[in-house]
């Protein structure tokens, strides 16, 4: 029996925001030391971007194409990525508060558009009341079992070191481990993010209960953050059902990097975020890749440069990996607030993020685009990657966004890139193509050259057509005997064929 998944996701066109750095609304007051909009993002620095701001532009938004929302962290931190959540209750008080999600929900909603929250339940901020509690009574707390604690070290009195300095963290015969260091255990041996732990009753029911609450608020589902590293399966079980008992078509989708099919069986997650279909495509579509500087982001380790015949087995070894169901939903991306961005990776190579955009709407599962990607928005490895949204549009690159805005519609237009099959008709001499097909006779022939010459290839189509059109040209092509016969592919470009959708 396949995983039942959430059907809206098959159609959702995605949109990762950052809510620091996306938009500012007039409407909330602002505080006094926040850096300048324009200014190069720091570690620990705030823009000021709100949630308010947010629900402002979600008409430019829906022009372009989008129907669903994921933003990271909105609880309250002492971070401006919010990954340290001191309280799972409260939306930051910088970003609106409570009511400006209620907002933007019902803005959301009533447009058509899906809302995805980030849940981070693997660890914790140093504010969190049950830290907190501890920090400050020591081994007469009652919350001793919510973390993973060198209990002889509190009960001789010595306090935790909470705010131990990094360089003493690092591993070698000149430190100590940090567990010895910091008195518990932390993400990463971040002094920052203690690590709850979930083995304990009360930890559990209190998740569960913030990942059930939030959805009965009106949230259309989670982005479950590193849940690998709460190794217990009956955890993840017991919060989708909680989740799908407030709302049955929540989305819940985990950040996994690699082979997630532990997760994936119908009984945990409905979807991840697919990063090993972005590794391909940056070793596909990206000539003179610079590895090194890949290989400083920990999940890039392994990214290498493919030719046509490796590039499409990967893609259809990923997509294979999964039920149909599961590989519909999955959370496809080009990059994060994790990552480089594809432009900047790419040596701003414009041609190779055109490519990789038009695989990404062609391919089965959600496409989602990380703000900014769509005007050329460049930016590094964190923290340079979360820069604030140019909301000028003289800096914008209006052909990249038409581009993208062209290829939402085109997904939109034709159900067989949101519910059909994937087959692949050519991987050699620099060129791939693949179909995309439903049984109603729709169909999307996609094709990349990113070789420097042109090339004249056919294609074998099978039964589609009789007749094709060019996405972006309106070009007509005719399908003789299965095939379409002498494709001029332009040297560093793709092209999406299409039957004429019903409607036109």
């Amino acid at each position: 029996m396949s995983p039942e998944t959430p059907g809206w996701v098959r159609d959702a066109v995605f949109y990762q925001i950052f809510p620091d750095r996306f938009a500012q609304s007039g409407r909330l007051a602002r505080p006094a030391n926040l850096e300048p909009w324009d200014s190069p993002p720091t570690a620990h620095g705030f823009k000021g971007g709100d949630l308010l701001g947010v629900a402002e532009k979600l008409d430019d938004l829906k022009e372009l194409g989008v129907d669903a929302l994921y933003l990271n962290p909105v609880f309250a931190s002492a971070a401006n990525h919010r990954y340290h959540t001191w309280d799972y209750h409260r939306v930051d008080p910088l970003l609106g508060g409570d009511a400006a999600l209620r907002e933007l929900l019902d803005a959301a909603h009533a447009r058509g558009m899906h809302v995805v929250l980030d849940g981070v339940f693997n660890h914790v901020g140093r504010g969190f009341f049950a830290f907190h509690h501890i920090l400050e009574n020591g081994a007469d707390s009652p919350y001793l079992d919510w973390f993973v604690l060198d209990l002889e070290r509190l009960r001789a009195g010595r306090p935790l070191g909470a705010y131990a300095e990094p360089k003493l963290l690092r591993r070698g015969k000149k430190h100590r481990p940090a567990f010895e260091e910091l008195g518990y255990a932390a993400w990463w041996d971040l002094p920052a993010l203690p690590k709850l732990d979930t083995r304990t009753a009360a930890v559990r029911e209190y998740l569960w209960d913030v990942a059930e609450r939030w959805v009965r608020f009106g949230i259309d589902g989670w982005r479950l953050d590193v849940p690998s590293e709460i190794d217990d399966d009956d955890f993840w079980r017991e919060l989708r059902r909680r989740v799908k008992r407030a709302n049955p078509e929540a989305y819940l989708v985990g950040e996994i990097w690699y082979d997630a099919r532990r997760w994936l069986s119908g009984d945990q997650f409905d979807a991840t975020m697919n990063y090993p279909l972005a590794k391909a495509a940056l070793g596909f579509f990206v000539r003179g890749l610079d590895l090194d500087a890949l290989r400083t982001v920990g999940g890039y380790r392994d990214v290498r440069p493919l030719d046509a015949g490796d590039f499409a087995a990967e893609v259809e070894r990923v997509l294979g990996l999964y039920d149909p169901a599961v590989r519909d939903v999955q959370l496809n991306l080009l990059d994060s607030h994790d990552t480089p961005r594809f432009l900047t990776a790419s040596g701003n190579d414009l041609a190779a993020l055109e490519m990789a955009f038009l695989f990404l709407f062609t391919l089965p599962g959600a496409p989602c685009i990380y703000y900014g990607d769509e005007i050329g928005l460049e930016g590094g490895p964190d923290p340079d990657c979360r820069r604030s949204f140019p909301w000028d549009e003289s800096l914008w690159d209006h052909v990249l966004r038409d581009h993208v805005k062209r290829l939402a519609a085109l997904r939109h237009a034709h159900p067989s890139l949101r519910r059909g099959s994937f087959r692949t008709l050519r991987a050699e001499n620099g060129v791939v193509a693949f179909e995309r097909a439903d049984d109603r006779g729709d169909a999307v022939v996609a094709v990349f050259n990113v070789s420097r010459e042109e090339r004249r290839v056919d294609l074998p189509v099978g039964g589609i057509g009789p007749l094709l059109v060019d996405a972006a040209t309106g070009e007509e092509l005719t399908v003789t005997e299965g095939e379409l016969r002498d494709v001029i592919l332009p040297p560093r470009s793709g092209r999406a064929l299409a039957v004429p959708a019903p409607n036109g």
